[in-house]
């Protein structure tokens, strides 16, 4: 009995902790487009940069949700912590390359994306890896339950991730934008409706 209730105690030391830099995402997320609003001339917007916006937003959104499913994790070590944490990190890096501090060395938002998308499409990559991991964590069951579309899903985001790194196209990563944006929605709405 002991156990079970240090378990759940850790595991809500852990939600409280990854909430953290969660918000800490988000809010980077908003306060960026709130400068938009508050000083529309100052800085050139980009509609694909926009889409990376939204579709981080929906994918720190839906981490934040689906790691409720941690309380599936029947014994927790130092190790899985630090995991976690990292991998919300790298949520909280991604928001931060998307709105950095300081873009006085760039023309606008098109030049400083596709100057920094090596560093967004890697972390993007690792955070791909990092979410099998994550899944492995929650049981194999949880795993065998998203069936054989998660592992496509993973292959082919890491693919893409490569190719974006490559490929400066605009026209590509328009088309990787708006296929992102389509597929986080679909994939959200059909595996993480519930928790339950």
């Amino acid at each position: 009995m002991h156990d079970t209730h240090a378990n759940a105690d850790l595991y809500l030391h852990v939600r409280v902790i990854v909430g953290i830099i969660l918000g800490l995402s988000i809010a980077r997320l908003l306060n960026g487009v709130a400068g938009f609003v508050q000083h529309p001339k100052r800085q050139q917007t980009w509609w694909i940069h926009l889409g990376w916006v939204g579709w981080m937003l929906l994918s720190v959104i839906g981490f934040w949700w689906w790691e409720f499913r941690l309380a599936d994790v029947p014994r927790w070590t130092f190790e899985a912590y630090v995991f976690v944490l990292l991998y919300g990190s790298v949520f909280f890096l991604l928001c931060t390359l998307l709105f950095p501090t300081d873009l006085h060395e760039y023309q606008g938002f098109q030049d400083y994306f596709m100057s920094r998308r090596g560093w967004f499409f890697g972390l993007l990559a690792v955070s791909f890896v990092m979410d099998v991991v994550d899944t492995w964590l929650k049981g194999a069951h949880h795993f065998e339950a998203l069936g054989l579309e998660y592992p496509i899903r993973i292959a082919c985001s890491l693919a893409l991730c490569v190719a974006a790194i490559r490929i400066a196209r605009p026209s590509f990563h328009a088309a990787l934008v708006v296929g992102a944006l389509l597929y986080q929605v679909s994939f959200l709405a059909r595996f993480y409706g519930t928790l339950l």
